[in-house]
């Protein structure tokens, strides 16, 4: 969610001069309660990887964000290459955790018809693709993400990793339909280092309609 701030001068030989334009994102609200995943994942985990984790990640690119604009006002090419790495982690944080918590819920849900034929296509069935989403989450190596993605030049759906808080569609071009969060900081309070029990558990509350609407409208 972005919100947009305008100071616009008065009219200057017929043409308005935008003076300045800053954006900031905000955390989102969570479409269910920090309980509603249980017992998949407890209230404790949602509370502080959504109020905590996300906030952060929030907090620290807006200020990484401030910085850029006056480092672009300034024309001050180093300043603006060193922000780079604040702005790809804390955006990208903000980025796939956005779409993470969308692409759960505590209800029941199936591939849509469309969604489910592309399956059927690229990975023969569901349950081939959750074995491909298992391995590329289990093997990230320290902290990432597996993904589902959708190559919209071949128009293949694609399993992928990203490491630590890269954003899948900034840094492979594939269009994000469902992730699955590997930082510790998103199962160790409850699964402790069995990752894979983790994983497997994730597939229990997978929103696919949200993960249909996104192939959808991709």
């Amino acid at each position: 969610m972005l919100s947009i701030t305008r100071q616009i001068l008065p009219k200057t030989r017929g043409l308005a001069v935008l003076t300045s334009v800053r954006t900031k994102v905000t955390l989102p609200e969570l479409p269910y309660d920090y309980a509603a995943l249980e017992p998949v994942v407890c209230r404790e985990i949602m509370e502080l990887h959504h109020s905590k984790h996300h906030q952060a990640y929030v907090t620290n690119f807006n200020a990484a964000k401030e910085q850029l604009d006056e480092a672009v006002a300034k024309n001050d090419a180093s300043k603006i290459i060193s922000l780079q790495g604040a702005l790809r982690f804390n955006g990208g944080g903000h980025i796939n955790h956005s779409i993470f918590w969308k692409n759960l819920t505590p209800e029941r849900t199936t591939p849509s018809d469309a969604l489910q034929k592309a399956i059927i296509k690229d990975f023969k069935t569901l349950d081939n693709l959750k074995a491909e989403l298992k391995v590329a989450a289990v093997g990230v190596q320290g902290s990432g993400w597996a993904w589902l993605g959708l190559n919209k030049k071949t128009g293949n759906l694609q399993v992928v990793q990203c490491p630590n808080q890269d954003p899948l569609a900034a840094t492979t071009g594939l269009v994000p339909l469902f992730g699955i969060d590997v930082w510790e900081h998103a199962y160790y309070l409850q699964y402790k280092n069995l990752r894979p029990t983790y994983v497997d558990a994730i597939f229990d509350i997978v929103n696919w309609n949200d993960v249909s609407e996104r192939f959808s409208s991709a």
